[in-house]
């Protein structure tokens, strides 16, 4: 077990400490500990060469993981299950005499991190274990090789050389048997009860038969490898992906198009995790992982009640102040949602000036940022757009972090799918939840402290991470004064924050009280946090992803308290106290809680 008092102690330096970065020599115990945690981390980047790609870890002794994909297999999958335990066990007989307290904070966050995948592994079902798809299902709209693969082939694959350009083709080879292998699980899975929702299944047939149906040399990741290799002076390489997808590709889509078309008509419509094989555990181990707290589903849903309410009547006062009077606060969204004024078009044109709008947003927004953190990254990040042909079941927005030699800017990626989704007054406030000072500021930054060991740099728990980010808004909001002449980017604001509170109520009513779908939607766009277009996604996606809509507010309402504490203590600095958060990276809260306290 970890030793909680021996945190808090070992934390006494406080606040201040924390922010000056780790002044502790190393022990015995902390070397034994890193030793083992880099073992760990190297095994991990090892068995996810998409990983090692993602963090710039795939050169020198690493190379040939470029060529590679993840093991998505069963057997794969039963060995990774069999070493949650074991890391489990090894931490619980781990000696903790004389840690330092970076070694004991070291600790914490693997301690935590070793709990929540040993409890995964004893579902038998889906992808409990597998970082950021975890959920009941291995394959749905949102994740599987079909939709994970063929993006990260054209924004992070390397073709630097010759040898990159074959290790592209090599991954290529490797894509059909992977998709066949989550096919083998999906069926396995459906044998014990395990069947996405009806439409999950019809969004997830809908989005592999549009990749099967994309003639190969069309597609992005080909043009981009053909682009890229004629680049180097190297010719055919085009033609050769292409070959490969038509041949080995597309016939692993088409089995997989089959088995989902198979499960189709016994398909269920109820949304919630709690009709699967020990439902109401899975959710709240859903519930644990992405919040990283204690919370039960009653607590996470009051929370999401009593915020709605408030946020509500900041947000009903701004309109009223704006003239806007009849209808309900959500109607009264929905009429300036509708706005032609606040709109782009949706067209390609209008998506394109939408894309660089963001992007001097994310520039005019940079040289303020000094004024309120210490430390910032040194890499830049870049907004761009979905690919389309994975937009239909995408978030409407996520950050995609930098390697960590910082060889590659941070990308922000926002939806466009329809353009009514983000009306010119809600955009900024997303730009600074996923570029600066939200996600890029935090993740970046986090890749580039050196004091922090290799797993912690890389790693990293969705309540921090989602909750800082919900913060950095009300950064850019209240402390940089964003909106100070800007009304109605206020309520864009706010709506942020809405929405997230309707999360709360929403992710719970479909998991734990066992709302319908429709049900979930209508709550959304009655409040007006989004849309009926944008709602129906966002259901759709919480309905896979049990728990992670939950990290959002849940991390924001802990950071925002332990700001309120720090304040009413004497000395308060604003700067001093983010640098403290960011210093030791992203941990889980009742980490950081204990960090910021002691």
């Amino acid at each position: 077990m970890i030793d909680r008092r021996r945190l808090l102690q070992t934390a006494a330096a406080g606040v201040g400490l924390a922010a000056a970065g780790p002044a502790f020599a190393r022990s015995d115990a902390d070397d034994r500990l890193d030793a083992m945690l880099s073992r760990w981390f190297d095994a991990d980047i090892d068995s996810s060469p998409e990983t090692a790609t993602n963090l710039g870890l795939d050169r020198g002794e690493r190379a040939h993981l470029a060529s590679k994909l993840s093991d998505r297999s069963e057997t794969a999958w039963m060995a990774d299950r069999a070493e949650a335990n074991a890391r489990l066990q090894a931490l619980a007989d781990f000696d903790q005499t004389g840690l330092t307290r970076p070694g004991t904070i070291n600790l914490a966050v693997a301690a935590f991190r070793a709990r929540t995948a040993s409890t995964g592994a004893s579902f038998d079902y889906g992808a409990a274990i597998e970082g950021g798809r975890m959920g009941p299902y291995l394959v749905s709209q949102m994740t599987g090789s079909y939709f994970t693969v063929p993006d990260f082939m054209d924004s992070q694959h390397r073709v630097e050389d010759r040898d990159g350009a074959e290790a592209f083709l090599a991954r290529l080879s490797a894509f059909g048997p992977n998709i066949d292998a989550e096919t083998g699980r999906i069926e396995r899975d459906a044998g014990k009860g395990v069947v996405p929702p009806d439409f999950v299944i019809d969004l997830t047939l809908g989005q592999l038969k549009a990749l099967r149906g994309q003639p190969a040399a069309d597609m992005a990741m080909i043009r981009t490898l053909e682009r890229k290799a004629a680049a180097l002076g190297l010719s055919g390489y085009g033609d050769r992906g292409a070959a490969l997808v038509e041949t080995g590709v597309k016939p692993a889509l088409d089995r997989q198009i089959a088995a989902f078309e198979r499960l189709r008509p016994g398909a269920v419509h109820d949304a919630g995790v709690w009709r699967l094989p020990d439902g109401e555990r899975f959710y709240a181990h859903g519930l644990k992982y992405w919040t990283t707290t204690d919370m039960t589903p009653d607590e996470v849903h009051a929370v999401g009640l009593e915020q709605v309410a408030s946020i509500t009547a900041e947000i009903d006062t701004i309109l009223k102040a704006q003239g806007m009077t009849q209808g309900t606060v959500g109607e009264r969204i929905d009429a300036l949602n509708k706005d032609p004024a606040q709109l782009w078009p949706n067209t390609d044109e209008g998506k394109a000036a939408l894309i660089e709008s963001l992007n001097r947003q994310v520039a005019a927004l940079d040289p303020l940022l000094p004024r309120l953190f210490g430390r910032l990254p040194r890499t830049g990040v870049e907004v761009r757009r979905v690919p389309p042909a994975i937009e239909a079941g995408a978030p409407g927005g996520y950050y995609q972090g930098p390697p960590l030699d910082g060889s590659r800017p941070g990308a922000y990626y926002i939806n466009l799918r329809d353009t009514a989704n983000w009306p010119k007054f809600a955009l900024p406030t997303l730009t600074y939840h996923e570029a600066s000072p939200g996600h890029h500021l935090q993740v970046a930054l986090q890749r580039e402290t050196e004091s922090l060991p290799a797993w912690r740099r890389a790693n990293g728990f969705s309540a921090y991470n989602e909750g800082w980010a919900l913060y950095a808004e009300a950064v850019a909001a209240d402390d940089l004064g964003v909106y100070a002449d800007d009304p109605l980017g206020r309520v864009g604001f706010l709506m942020s924050y809405l929405f997230r509170a309707v999360r709360l109520v929403v992710d719970t009513g479909l998991h734990h009280k066992r709302w319908s779908r429709e049900r979930a939607v209508d709550y959304m766009v009655a409040s007006g946090a989004k849309p009926v277009g944008a709602a129906n996604s966002e259901i759709n996606r919480y309905s896979v992803m049990p728990g992670q809509a939950c990290a959002y507010k849940i991390g924001h309402t802990v950071i925002a308290r332990l700001r309120a504490e720090a304040e009413a203590k004497p000395g308060f600095n604003l700067r001093r106290f983010h640098d403290a958060v960011l210093v030791n990276g992203s941990t889980p809260l009742s980490v950081l809680e204990d960090l910021m306290r002691t």
